[in-house]
């Protein structure tokens, strides 16, 4: 029985492997008022992106200025007062002299004095609070990014402050984006093993890259780097969570669309044969081999990935080896039969 071999491809390859994941904006803002009041005007459409600082919401201001005014008037009053105060402490300077006043009314002069400033200082400090309270009628973008749909109309009343405000809307960034995926236990020891022997950068520094595609894209064109992995392993799950950064530019990708992330492995001296070279046996992988006297052989394989439209085998197959290349689905190609090999190619894909 003729068959064709081939040596396998020895070639060094860079290792990528693949995760699922979604995108995840890098921060994302709930909009509440800080004060409390009545929503005058919308200053946004449902789903534009914003800016910082835009106005989004205007809270009816007339209370709020009446606020101003009143804590404008106690600064003046209190301003009048110490006047008033500083006068007497002067003219009690001239009268202790002549000791027309006593010592003790001197010091209430001067106790006065102090209170009066205090009070100034009380007043001016509410003043500056009813003009932030003013100020904060007015809610604005705290981060640029897209906003979602309004969740008040304008007419209703809002409650605001630390607790029990209002949600208004939401803010998401999009460029650029987290990509969250998860990685093995295994991968995980293996990337660690691999950046204490030196042979990979480590992931928490933002050193390794990796490739993104969609659900409906076939080739690798979204590039970034991994930016955080988590400090815990998950017990149920035996993963641990990784995040990658990506640009996000044409603001394509959007919070939550699934995706496929290649992360780099490392480079490595492999072996390449084609996918039609390997036979399933059971649970393990089999290539059939021409060894002396044409006598087939059959060697267990550990493969790994695709590598230029070839297969690359990790370990199972030597350099030298003759891979049986067709007639494979022959049944009198068996191990331990007699062939005749006969010398061919195996030739990868460029790129």
């Amino acid at each position: 029985m003729p068959v064709t071999v081939a040596e396998p491809v020895a070639k060094r390859v860079t290792q990528w492997d693949e995760f699922s994941g979604r995108f995840e904006p890098i921060a994302a803002v709930e909009v509440r008022a800080r004060v409390s009041g009545f929503i005058d005007k919308l200053h946004f459409r449902d789903g534009q992106l914003v800016n910082v600082g835009d106005l989004l919401f205007a809270i009816d201001k007339r209370p709020f200025e009446i606020a101003v005014e009143s804590a404008d008037a106690e600064v003046a009053r209190t301003k009048a007062q110490v006047e008033l105060a500083e006068t007497q402490v002067e003219r009690g300077a001239s009268l202790i002299r002549s000791r027309t006043i006593t010592d003790q009314d001197y010091d209430q002069r001067k106790a006065n004095l102090n209170i009066a400033r205090a009070q100034q200082k009380t007043a001016e400090a509410g003043l500056k609070a009813a003009q932030l309270n003013l100020d904060w009628t007015e809610i604005r973008a705290p981060q640029a990014g897209r906003i979602s749909d309004r969740k008040v109309d304008p007419g209703n009343l809002i409650s605001g402050g630390q607790t029990g405000a209002t949600l208004l809307a939401t803010i998401v960034t999009l460029d650029p984006i987290h990509f969250v995926f998860d990685i093995s236990e295994s991968d995980y020891i293996r990337y660690t093993r691999l950046y204490l022997s030196g042979a990979l950068a480590s992931s928490r520094d933002g050193a390794i890259p990796v490739r993104i595609r969609l659900a409906d894209e076939t080739d690798w064109t979204r590039t970034g780097r991994v930016d955080f992995v988590d400090n815990t392993m998950t017990a149920r799950s035996g993963t641990i969570r990784a995040r990658a950064l990506i640009d996000n530019k044409d603001q394509l990708l959007t919070p939550g669309i699934f995706g496929r992330l290649q992360l780099f492995g490392g480079e490595y001296d492999a072996l390449l044969i084609p996918d039609s070279a390997v036979i399933s046996d059971q649970a393990r992988k089999i290539v059939f081999t021409v060894g002396d006297g044409g006598v087939v052989q059959a060697k267990p394989v550990v493969l790994g990935p695709l590598v230029d439209g070839l297969r690359v085998v990790r370990s199972g197959l030597a350099p030298a080896d003759k891979v049986v290349l067709d007639g494979l689905a022959n049944p009198m190609v068996r191990p331990g039969a007699k062939v005749v090999p006969q010398q061919g190619t195996i030739t990868a894909k460029a790129g």
